[in-house]
């Protein structure tokens, strides 16, 4: 793809977003790079070097909410923000109904696509993933900058709200639909199998689900497999189910993200989120909990 877009959906190569800078089109480009044992890592690095004109946003504090809710429930680990919160820090970033936005990350995507879901969520479809991230950007020729000048007035308002694009589902919902939705969980295998459990309160997975680690989504190369490739490595897991009766979760609701944008750019679309996640089923021990593969 080596000419301008005006509208970018789900993923975008370096060369286009050159050429969408290069074209004077308003796109804002925000850096999500984040790094689980080193929560400040990302930003560091964002501000060491980044692709030019890049915001940065955090996964815990500006792409979570409080992670327990008004009477001390826990949440799971990286709960959704109140939409108003999200409105305000888009506002700060410069984002409008009309503006493109490609986000990115060092990390094959996995927090630049929670940040594409969570547009979409907000009712904004133009926007992409930078594909292959900061290091696809370099690849094609592309400087990375020490400054961290991209800034929009702390008054600016918020983004407006809009009819939500991307379906999401609550654990009690989820609980009565097991065994009629097909569930999809985007952790490691050695996670979803129990065998080890390094962040949350148990080990092993919810009741019916199937494995789909997010990696691979991914080609060797760092960047997302074909449209037609990701058809054929999904077929399997969806059987003869249609899309919005899938339902996407991690370990935080972080990396189911990104099987649900690898679903959505092999036309795939519709499938759903549960954002609590593992790490808020396992925190309730009333909630059953499987093992194995």
């Amino acid at each position: 793809m080596n000419t301008p877009q005006t509208n970018v959906q789900t993923l975008i190569s370096a060369e286009a977003l050159q050429a969408l800078l290069a074209d004077g089109t308003p796109v804002v480009v925000i850096d999500t790079g984040f790094d689980l044992a080193d929560p400040q890592a990302g930003e560091r690095a964002w501000r060491d070097a980044h692709v030019p004109r890049s915001h940065y946003l955090h996964l815990e504090r500006d792409l979570a909410g409080a992670n327990t809710d008004a009477g001390g429930v826990f949440r799971g680990r990286h709960p959704l923000p109140e939409r108003a919160d999200f409105a305000a820090t888009l506002g700060r970033c410069g984002v409008t109904p009309a503006t493109p936005v490609v986000v990115l990350d060092r990390q094959g995507g996995m927090y630049a696509a929670r940040l594409w879901w969570m547009l979409r969520w907000m009712g904004h479809a133009d926007v992409a993933v930078l594909d292959g991230g900061a290091a696809a950007w370099v690849a094609a020729g592309g400087a990375l900058v020490g400054d961290a000048s991209a800034s929009a007035p702390e008054s600016a308002p918020p983004y407006p709200d809009r009819p939500s694009l991307a379906a999401i589902i609550s654990i009690d919902d989820l609980a009565v639909q097991l065994g009629r939705i097909r569930l999809v969980d985007a952790r490691a295998g050695e996670r979803f199998r129990g065998e080890v459990e390094p962040l949350d309160a148990t080990a092993g997975h919810i009741p019916g689900a199937l494995n789909r680690f997010f990696k691979d989504n991914l080609g060797a190369d760092g960047r997302f497999k074909s449209a037609a490739e990701l058809r054929a490595d999904f077929a399997p897991l969806l059987g003869a189910e249609a899309a919005p009766r899938i339902v996407h979760q991690c370990g935080s609701g972080v990396t189911a993200c990104h099987n649900l944008l690898a679903m959505e750019h092999a036309g795939l679309a519709g499938s759903v989120l549960y954002a609590g996640s593992w790490s808020e089923w396992s925190s309730q021990p009333s909630r059953p909990v499987a093992r194995g593969g």
